[in-house]
């Protein structure tokens, strides 16, 4: 059976006024996104990918085009829809606790979710349930972030490179958080990242994103390595080097355009068949 298309970008196309005149951040954005899906945005920063997210979430507008969500346009912010941002965001007058209870209490009232601290247990941070952000570091606080998220009990996880900020053993952590909160929860995940390795180790298929301004889908590149995922194995894949090595090129074929295309047999290999 052909997995259900539930999340759709079509023709998505955002101009912003500038005092030079208007400026094309992304143009004829194009994606089939599927239930339970890991999809990672990828591509050189500036080049709209958290724009493409933002849209998405229903933060801002298409100018063109727009997302489709079971056959029906949507342009503003809805409860099937969590973010997470590359900064925490947390209320700080308030504990961890109620951080997260302020966003199950937003849940539709025939939505019966979890308790809040089984959201807590679920990111591993129960512990810091009455202390409030600032005691925490960026790490934890961005784990509860992801709890809070998760408690409005949305059906689409959107994630704004939610590690950027973070040393590389944290996010090596949280990678691994996420990692088990999505094999848990069958959720489909959108996540925005401009880390290889985090897209590789992540998704079940990169979005490559064509240097700005007018930026772009280049490819979509199915992610080779069998779940569950575990960090070692993905990294002693046979297929892993030769995939990170086509994605790198791609963003430097990009980066460079004067330069001919790397893409080799290895990415038209992983390119899947349109569902």
């Amino acid at each position: 059976m052909t997995p259900a298309i539930p999340l759709e970008l079509t023709g998505l196309t955002k101009v912003f006024p500038t005092s030079a005149g208007p400026v094309t951040a992304v143009k004829d954005v194009n994606a089939r996104i599927r239930e339970g899906e890991f999809v990672a945005i990828l591509g050189h920063s500036g080049c709209g990918k958290s724009t493409v997210l933002s849209i998405l979430a229903g933060l801002q507008q298409a100018t063109l085009g727009g997302v489709i969500i079971d056959g029906t346009e949507v342009t503003a912010p809805g409860p099937e829809r969590g973010i997470v941002f590359q900064s925490p965001c947390l209320l700080p007058w308030l504990t961890v606790r109620q951080n997260v209870a302020l966003a199950a209490t937003g849940r539709a009232r025939d939505v019966k979710g979890q308790p809040v601290e089984h959201y807590l247990d679920v990111v591993g941070v129960s512990d810091a349930a009455r202390q409030h952000p600032l005691e925490l570091s960026l790490g934890t606080q961005q784990c509860v972030s992801l709890a809070r998220a998760l408690a409005s009990e949305p059906r689409f996880l959107l994630l704004d490179e939610p590690f950027s900020m973070l040393d590389s053993l944290t996010r090596f952590d949280l990678q691994d958080t996420l990692l088990g909160v999505w094999e848990s929860s069958g959720k489909t995940v959108v996540m925005v990242t401009h880390d290889v390795d985090e897209a590789l180790y992540l998704a079940d298929r990169l979005i490559l994103m064509t240097d700005g301004p007018a930026a772009t889908v280049g490819d979509v590149v199915e992610v080779p390595f069998p779940r569950p995922r575990r960090r070692a194995e993905v990294l002693a894949h046979a297929e892993y080097h030769a995939s990170r090595r086509a994605v790198i090129d791609f963003l430097e074929y990009h980066a460079h355009q004067s330069r001919p295309s790397p893409l080799d047999a290895v990415l038209a290999r992983q390119r899947p068949t349109d569902p």
